[in-house]
């Protein structure tokens, strides 16, 4: 009996010890802080979204991060479009799309009519239009294209067909275009960035875009369009991947496309800088695209949900910003605010810890993924619009706690406040141009042919932005003449603020690495890094590891002992 009472007693320490380790470890995670409430509470599930691929790149990367609190986003890339059609028919919990949706579209589709009160927009993904292209001069990649908003318009109305034309090589005095054919690739799929840049056309080059509407049999319906007219000559991709990877092909030397600055970056090539109001050609940057954006008129009349929170960028495409970049705009996730068919009160608790998570700590990494953190006043119209579906655990949370780059924690602007002013050499009416590359091979520069001394460079005359880098008012940068560890070129007279092209051997593969110079192993050189994996600001991850750690340390501290005499009493003689 009394060996009976005894391991009875064992056990019930032993589970004593049990309780005590499960209670340590529970408190230990709950006591660290950092564990999102609504993870703590659980009543997660899975949900799913659908829609633009121009911010497809930046959503990736937002769901695979929130991995980690036990979120699982299903997102397919399959065009503004498609994402509104499945969310009205509700096969997905939430779209992105680059426009609102359309209920009086403009080019003659059916109109799209949501339940009024059923839906938000909240602007999620800021960032340029970029027009990616493939061209080469002997054999050697053109880095440093330049193209006015004109020019733009003609390339994809087939009003221009060859990159020799006059009026291209206008726009670029510093290289000699070649004479080859322009294949214009356009979006296949319904686009919210084929609305967004239609749109463009249309307000600034309208007589160009009905002539093009009515060569290609779209006429009565000239209007901005999701799905893009084409003609012989044209090649249509679906999605910013599809179009991407076109251009990007070995075959398609001469093509050019419109994609999210993301895309470019991705496959390392360059793209068009466009030429401004104020007289620079420039490209979308995140910094570009951030000034551009102050310009942006949002629509905050709540009583129309049709129309609230969306964008009227009138004021961003004539902005005399000597930075500005005309195709900036943003994209928005468009949330449920009801109950209704697969969408219910867990998968909203879901969406809106998604949500708020990609206005602040996704945003960190906005700029290496090619997009522009999203500016202060979006971030708190979103946060209005996060409060509205069901479910939602709400998060007080104000700017001075929300870690986005764009803003201090009093609301300064920092990336439009600290944005650089473009180069002397980047003013329309000289006669050369920036060496430097640009997108995706922004360290690989092209050869420009000597010209006589630029205005802004010494000796030179004329009037510029006073306070621009290289430009009267302020003395030229004589430290940025060439790329380090390599001879300038005795030839050519390089503008100040440039770098000398690279030599040819390297310049043609684009395999400079950092100083300019060859690789031993050319099919090693590094490629630009492209994350998709967010940091997380409140450190969550590296804690929860040592949390765990801790954990079970103390677990076998306690347990351990027990089950080692458990072990050696076995044993022992009876």
């Amino acid at each position: 009996m009394t060996i009976t009472s005894n391991s009875a007693t064992r056990r019930a320490t032993r589970r004593r010890q049990l309780g005590v380790a499960a209670l340590l470890l529970i408190g230990l995670m709950l006591g660290s802080g950092s564990l999102p409430s609504a993870v703590a509470e659980g009543g997660y599930q899975r949900i799913s979204g659908e829609g633009s691929s121009w911010a497809g790149a930046a959503i990736d990367a937002m769901r695979v991060n929130v991995r980690q609190f036990g979120v699982t986003v299903d997102y397919g890339a399959t065009g503004s479009s498609a994402g509104r059609k499945n969310f009205l028919n509700g096969t997905v919990d939430f779209a992105a799309s680059d426009i609102p949706f359309q209920f009086e579209p403009e080019d003659g589709s059916a109109p799209e009519n949501p339940a009024p009160g059923s839906y938000a927009y909240m602007p999620v993904v800021a960032g340029g239009t970029a027009f990616m292209y493939n061209l080469k001069i002997n054999g050697k990649r053109v880095t440093n294209l330049r193209l006015s908003g004109e020019n733009v318009v003609k390339i994809f109305t087939k009003a221009i067909t060859s990159w020799n034309d006059p009026a291209l090589q206008a726009d670029n005095p510093g290289i000699i275009l070649p004479a080859k054919p322009i294949t214009p690739v356009v979006r296949s799929d319904g686009s919210g960035s084929s609305a967004q840049f239609t749109k463009w056309m249309i307000a600034q080059y309208p007589a160009l875009w009905t002539d093009f509407c009515n060569r290609s049999g779209r006429a009565p319906k000239c209007g901005f369009t999701s799905y893009y007219p084409t003609v012989q000559g044209m090649i249509a991709q679906a999605g910013d991947l599809g179009v991407a990877g076109y251009v990007a092909a070995s075959y398609a030397e001469g093509a050019i496309g419109y994609v999210n600055y993301a895309y470019a970056l991705g496959n390392q090539f360059p793209v068009a800088k466009v030429l401004n109001a104020a007289g620079y050609y420039t490209e979308p940057t995140p910094e570009n695209v951030a000034v551009s954006l102050l310009k942006a008129q949002i629509n905050t009349d709540e009583s129309n949900p049709a129309v609230y929170l969306t964008q009227q960028l009138e004021g961003v495409y004539n902005d005399t910003d000597p930075r500005n970049y005309q195709l900036s705009s943003y994209s928005y996730l468009i949330l449920p605010t009801t109950i209704a068919g697969q969408f219910n009160l867990d998968k909203g608790r879901t969406l809106g810890f998604f949500a708020y998570y990609a206005m602040c700590q996704a945003q960190q990494q906005s700029a290496s993924l090619g997009y522009s953190p999203m500016p202060i006043n979006l971030v708190q119209a979103s946060f209005q619009q996060i409060r509205k579906i069901p479910g939602v655990v709400v998060q007080d949370i104000d700017v001075s706690t929300c870690k986005n780059p764009a803003f201090a924690a009093d609301g300064t602007n920092l990336l439009a406040d600290n944005a650089p002013q473009p180069l002397a050499c980047d003013l329309k009416g000289g006669v050369t141009q920036c060496a430097n590359g640009t997108g995706g091979m922004k360290d690989v520069a092209t050869a420009v042919k000597p010209g006589p001394t630029q205005p802004g460079t010494p000796g030179g005359t004329g009037t510029t932005v006073p306070g621009k880098p290289g430009t009267p008012g302020k003395p030229s940068d004589p430290t940025a003449t060439t790329v380090p560890g390599q001879p300038a070129d005795p030839t050519a007279t390089t503008l100040p603020g440039d770098v000398a092209a690279p030599p040819a051997d390297c310049a043609d593969t684009g395999t400079c690495d950092s100083s300019g110079n060859v690789p031993s192993d050319p099919a090693a050189a590094p490629a630009p890094a492209v994350s998709t994996i967010l940091n997380q600001s409140s450190g969550w991850g590296a804690a929860q590891g040592l949390i765990i750690l801790i954990a079970l340390l103390t677990l076998a501290a306690v347990v351990g002992p027990a089950l080692a005499w458990r072990y050696f009493a076995k044993k022992a003689p009876a």
